[in-house]
C-alpha cells in the first residue's frame, strides 16, 4: 500500500521553487541606462505583457516590481483559486457519482493538504514562464525593488533612478479590508493569505457574495468547512442577472453553504478558544456569528502608492484616472489594470497592456472603450458574462429583445447532467446586434467566448444559426438561440407570404 506520509518526506518545497523564479533572494538589479523608451511598473499580468511586447519591437524596456513576479494571477488570484476549486469540484463529484451515475460509494473527507500541495506544485510549476530570468532574456531591465516617481519623467527603485520617454502603472490591487470595529484584530484571511491554508477551517465566515467569496466559499463546503456566506446585497452576484443569482445560491445551498443576505456587519472580536465571532445586523436584528477563520472578499483597493502626485499623475478612489486611450493625466504615462480600470480581471489587463503600448510607443489611436472584455466566476455551475444585463439595459434607456435557452433543452447538458442554467442573449431591440449575454452552465466561461466573438466583430447573433456544432456539445445552446431569433421574426405577415410563395409554386411544378 502507498504511504503518503513520505511524500511529505521526500516532496519538494514548491514555495521555495515558486520564489527562486517570482522574487529570487541573490537578484543583482542592473545598472540603469541613460534613459529607457519605456519603464513598466508591476510586474502582474499587465506589466509583463507589455514590457515583453515593448522589447519585442525594439524598445528599451525597464520592469520594476516590489513584490513577486507575476502579480496576483500567478501567486494569490486565479492560479491558485483554480487549482483549488478543480479539487473540491473532484470530491464533489466522487461523492455525487453513485446516486447521478450508479458510480462507487465514497464517503468521509479527502485530504485537503494533498489538494493544496498540488496546487502549490502547479503554481511553482507554471511561475517560470513569470519568471525574472525570463524577462531578463528578453532583453529588459528587471529590477526588484520599490519603485516611486520623483518627477515627470522618471522613477527611483532602490537609489537607481530609471528615466523614461514614456512609463506605463501597473502596480494592480489588493484586498479591500472594510474600517468594521475589530476586524483588524482578529487576522481575518484575504486571497493573499488564504491560499498559505495547509487545512481546511472547521468553520468558515465569508464576508461577501461576489465572484471570489461564492468560489472560496463552495469550494471549502466542499471540502468539508461549514460555511456562512454573508453580503449586504440580498442575493449571490448582486451584479448579474437575478435569475444568474438564483441559480447559483440553489448549487451553493446544495453544497451546504449558508447564505445571509441584506446584513451589514458590525463589529468583529476575539472569542474562547481563539475563535472568531461576528457581530451583525439584518432584517432579522442583530446576531452574533462564530468561525475558526473569517474571510474577508469584499472587493479591490488599488495600488496607488507610487509617488504618483510627483508625476502628476491624478488619481481617485477608483484608481487611476485614463482617457480612452488609457494615458494619465501626464501624457507620458499610461495605466493598466487593476489600478486603473473596472474590469479587474487578468485578461482585461492583458488586452489594456497591447493597447496601452501601441498607444504609448507609436501614436497609437486604439480605445479601451472598443474593447469587449467578458468574465466569470467558477463555481459549479460556472456564471459567466459579456456586456449588459437586463438591468443595466434598463438604466441606461436601451430598448433590448431577449433569448433565453435553458439547458434543459441540450442534449448534451442533459446527458451531463448539467441542466441546470440558461443562455440569455439580449440584443437591440429590432436588430440582430448584441448587446450582452449571461450563461450559467458547468462550461460557462468556455462558452462566453463565443458571444465575446460575435460581439467583437458584430457578426450579429443570428449568424450562428449557420455554424455548424458538433453534436452532442453544450455549444449547441448558441445555435439554438439563434434559431429562436429567427423563427421570432417569423410574424403572421411573414407566414402569409410563405404561404402564397408555395401555392404558387406547386402550382408551377
Amino acid at each position: 500500500m502507498h504511504d503518503a506520509s513520505k511524500d511529505d518526506q521526500v516532496a519538494p518545497d514548491f514555495e521555495r521553487m515558486l520564489l527562486e523564479h517570482v522574487r529570487p533572494a541573490d537578484w543583482q538589479n542592473p545598472e540603469p541606462r541613460d534613459s529607457y523608451d519605456l519603464v513598466v511598473l508591476g510586474a502582474g499580468t499587465g506589466g509583463l505583457v507589455s514590457a515583453a511586447i515593448g522589447a519585442g519591437l525594439g524598445a528599451r524596456v525597464a520592469l520594476v516590481e516590489r513584490d513577486r513576479m507575476g502579480g496576483d494571477c500567478l501567486n494569490h488570484g486565479c492560479v491558485p483559486s483554480k487549482g483549488l476549486l478543480r479539487a473540491s469540484r473532484s470530491w464533489a463529484e466522487a461523492r455525487d457519482s453513485e446516486e447521478r451515475f450508479g458510480g462507487p460509494s465514497v464517503a468521509g473527507g479527502g485530504d485537503f493538504a494533498a489538494a493544496a500541495r498540488r496546487m502549490r506544485r502547479i503554481r511553482a510549476e507554471l511561475s517560470p514562464v513569470d519568471a525574472a530570468d525570463r524577462f531578463r532574456s528578453l532583453g529588459i531591465d528587471v529590477f526588484l525593488g520599490e519603485g516611486r516617481f520623483d518627477s515627470a519623467r522618471s522613477l527611483v527603485v532602490d537609489g537607481a533612478r530609471l528615466r523614461f520617454r514614456r512609463a506605463i502603472v501597473a502596480t494592480g490591487a489588493r484586498a479591500a479590508v472594510p474600517p468594521i470595529p475589530g476586524l483588524d484584530g482578529i487576522d481575518v484571511l484575504t486571497n493573499q493569505t488564504v491560499f498559505d491554508l495547509e487545512e481546511a477551517p472547521g468553520r468558515l465566515l465569508v464576508l461577501g457574495a461576489g465572484p471570489i467569496g461564492c468560489e472560496l466559499a463552495q469550494a471549502f463546503a466542499r471540502f468539508g468547512s461549514s460555511v456562512t456566506l454573508l453580503d449586504m446585497a440580498d442575493r449571490v452576484l448582486p451584479k448579474e442577472e437575478p435569475d444568474a443569482s438564483a441559480a447559483l445560491l440553489g448549487a451553493l445551498e446544495r453544497d451546504g453553504v449558508r447564505f445571509l443576505g441584506a446584513i451589514r456587519v458590525v463589529e468583529a472580536r476575539t472569542g474562547a478558544g481563539g475563535s472568531k465571532l461576528i457581530t451583525v445586523e439584518g432584517p432579522g436584528g442583530r446576531a452574533e456569528l462564530e468561525g475558526d477563520q473569517v474571510l474577508v472578499a469584499l472587493g479591490r483597493t488599488p495600488n496607488l502608492d507610487a509617488g504618483l502626485e510627483e508625476a502628476w499623475v491624478a488619481y481617485g478612489l477608483g484608481g487611476i484616472e485614463v482617457d480612452d486611450r488609457l494615458r494619465t493625466t501626464n501624457r507620458r504615462v499610461y495605466a493598466v489594470g487593476d489600478v486603473a480600470s473596472r474590469f479587474q480581471f487578468t485578461h482585461a489587463a492583458d488586452a489594456q497592456a497591447r493597447l496601452a503600448v501601441r498607444n504609448a510607443l507609436f501614436l497609437g489611436r486604439g480605445k479601451s472603450g472598443d474593447l469587449v472584455i467578458p468574465w466569470a466566476t467558477y463555481t459549479s455551475p460556472e456564471v459567466a458574462r459579456v456586456g449588459v444585463s437586463a438591468d443595466e439595459a434598463a438604466e441606461l434607456g436601451l430598448d433590448i429583445d431577449t433569448v433565453t435557452v435553458a439547458f434543459g433543452e441540450v442534449d448534451r447538458a442533459r446527458l451531463d447532467g448539467d441542466e441546470e442554467g440558461f443562455l440569455r442573449v439580449h440584443l437591440q431591440a429590432g436588430k440582430d446586434r448584441i448587446v450582452g449575454a449571461t450563461v450559467v452552465h458547468a462550461h460557462a466561461g468556455e462558452l462566453i467566448s463565443q458571444m465575446t466573438q460575435a460581439m467583437t466583430h458584430g457578426t450579429g447573433l443570428e449568424a450562428l444559426s449557420d455554424v455548424v456544432f458538433p453534436y452532442p456539445t453544450a455549444a449547441e445552446a448558441l445555435r439554438k438561440a439563434a434559431d429562436a431569433r429567427k423563427r421570432g421574426k417569423l410574424t403572421p405577415r411573414v407566414s402569409w407570404a410563405f404561404e402564397q410563395y408555395f401555392r404558387v409554386w406547386r402550382w408551377l411544378t
